[in-house]
């Protein structure tokens, strides 16, 4: 598995990481822990160096997961969690922001324990708090930095102001934030942002929530627990007029005798040399699928005519419900 430097950072991870949300939470039922174990050492047997979890998905449970799956491998592995959310301690839902330092040095205690470490190694703020200024934040997380406790800061979807002023007081390694063929925003402004300070893109999503693997179909039917339920994008209609996406994908998969997923990441490996994808899954057939992605060649004549033929689809529906779309790009 070849590997990647993300951004100027001293931060090499492999050119693909491993969201592992899904295992625990968003998308249906929690998958069955011990198969969920296999599924993360399997990706470290194959070369998976990066793994990303959050103190919310869960909530708690997923950080537990990856702490457990990984601490046979912890000296050959980078984790990635991120704090930031207010939880009720009762019910353990989420409750609003909450960045304050006092809080994220609380945060910092806990995901430390639950993934069962000494050092965060990438500690992202999930989403930008507007109650709290983000100087204080990244000097916050400076101060985990000097005590051993972190290694690397990161944001996750942040907007461009909010980045700079950051990384003034903290350099940022790493931004989070959903990429992918058919969510193309960070283009106009973040990327060249980032290219400039010489910050990393880890891409969540990469692969459109599924839907650019060509599975998925107006017909398909969500678990009730599935986040996807309450997103526009999804909608049974908006999955029907966004399905000349998943079909373009699928005739160039067939021309390159690869998968739909494989040239949607290979698409965003081909993007910059400092992008790292995160696709999730649960099961190991997806896995090797989105590994096998890192040989998928495409020539600058197919990024060309891939990227004529995409941006001739105008894709429908909000990425988020209005109440979360208010927490990006802040």
């Amino acid at each position: 598995m070849q590997k990647r430097k993300l951004g100027k950072s001293n931060l090499e991870v492999s050119v693909l990481g491993l969201g592992c949300m899904g295992m625990s939470f968003g998308y249906g039922p929690a998958g069955e822990k011990q198969e969920m174990i296999s599924v993360i050492r399997a990706a470290v047997e194959r070369g998976i160096t990066f793994f990303d979890t959050a103190e919310v998905y869960g909530p708690y449970t997923n950080e537990e997961l990856v702490g457990e799956a990984l601490a046979p491998f912890r000296r050959k592995v980078m984790i990635a969690t991120k704090f930031g959310f207010k939880l009720d301690p009762n019910t353990g839902k989420q409750a609003g922001l909450d960045s304050r330092p006092a809080h994220i040095k609380e945060a910092a205690e806990g995901s430390l324990k639950r993934l069962k470490t000494e050092v965060i190694d990438l500690f992202y703020q999930h989403r930008v708090d507007p109650n709290v200024p983000i100087e204080d934040v990244a000097g916050a997380v400076k101060g985990l930095i000097q005590q051993g406790k972190v290694k690397h800061f990161g944001l996750s979807e942040a907007g461009v102001r909010t980045i700079r002023r950051a990384h003034a007081v903290q350099p940022v390694t790493a931004l989070q934030s959903e990429y992918s063929l058919w969510w193309r925003e960070p283009e106009a402004e973040v990327i060249p942002t980032l290219e400039e300070l010489g910050i990393g893109f880890v891409p969540f999503s990469p692969l459109g929530k599924g839907f650019l693997t060509g599975k998925i179909s107006e017909d398909t039917k969500f678990d009730k627990s599935d986040f996807r339920n309450i997103v526009p994008r999804f909608t049974p209609e908006n999955r029907k007029a966004n399905q000349g996406l998943a079909d373009l994908l699928g005739r160039f998969a067939q021309r390159k005798k690869a998968t739909p997923a494989q040239i949607a990441l290979a698409w965003l490996l081909a993007q910059k040399p400092w992008i790292v994808p995160i696709p999730g899954t649960t099961k190991l057939a997806r896995l090797e699928e989105n590994i096998e992605a890192v040989n998928v060649e495409l020539s600058p004549e197919d990024l060309r005519e891939l990227e004529t033929a995409a941006s001739k689809i105008a894709v429908q529906g909000a990425r988020y419900p209005e109440e979360l779309q208010k927490m990006v790009g802040r």
